[in-house]
């Protein structure tokens, strides 16, 4: 299990977003196209204020309780739900959110149903690569789910199978932006500080960014 981080120093935070910016522009794309989110799971509410002292103004949480607290107390901020979503959380997570990724469950449909408003947004989470116990929709049943969400489907979302060479998820996330395009769906929520490169070069949208900001 990762441990917190307590030893965030906003210079090499903002070394490091400007050295993801200049790898994202090396790729061909324009870094004004790909939004850097920070996960910050492992950031106690405490450090966040030296992330947006950064310059960081986009983040993630995995846990619906530390986003209420961090999102009320940093407000400046866009929030966005990136982990697991239980549908009993959906009612506690949506007033604080642009988007929920992780999106992929029919509870969790019944509860945006039930407590989304008209201009609730949300990405798909698929299981691009159809990892047995793994969440997400599969591809071939996109189209169905999709068909089902009562809140505005912007995008897509992919954890691609763990692999220790970048290059070994370029095919998935391939996949993903052709799943995408195809649906006419402008957000592509994929890429972590170990792949992002690679999901960049794939049309990534917006890339979920820890470690490489903070170390």
């Amino acid at each position: 299990m990762a441990e917190l981080i307590h030893d965030i120093d906003t210079s090499v935070v903002r070394e490091n977003l400007a050295r993801v910016r200049d790898e994202i522009a090396g790729t061909g794309r324009d870094p004004n196209e790909v939004e850097l989110l920070a996960a910050v799971k492992y950031v106690p509410l405490e450090h966040v204020g030296a992330l947006v002292e950064a310059g960081i103004d986009v983040m993630g949480e995995n846990r619906a309780q530390d986003l209420e607290a961090k999102a009320a107390a940093h407000p400046e901020v866009t929030w966005d739900f990136i982990g697991h979503l239980q549908s009993r959380k959906v009612k506690q997570v949506l007033p604080h959110v642009r988007y929920i990724h992780s999106v992929s469950t029919d509870s969790v449909l019944k509860q945006l149903e039930r407590h989304g408003t008209p201009g609730t947004e949300v990405l798909v989470e698929v299981n691009i690569a159809g990892e047995e116990g793994k969440s997400g929709v599969a591809p071939g049943e996109l189209d169905d789910f999709v068909g089902r969400c009562p809140a505005r489907v912007v995008g897509l979302m992919t954890m691609p199978p763990l692999a220790e060479d970048p290059e070994d998820s370029r095919r998935w996330f391939a996949a993903l932006a052709e799943l995408a395009a195809e649906r006419g769906l402008r957000q592509l929520s994929m890429g972590t500080s170990q792949d992002y490169v690679v999901a960049v070069q794939e049309g990534a949208t917006i890339v979920r960014l820890g470690t490489t900001l903070y170390r």
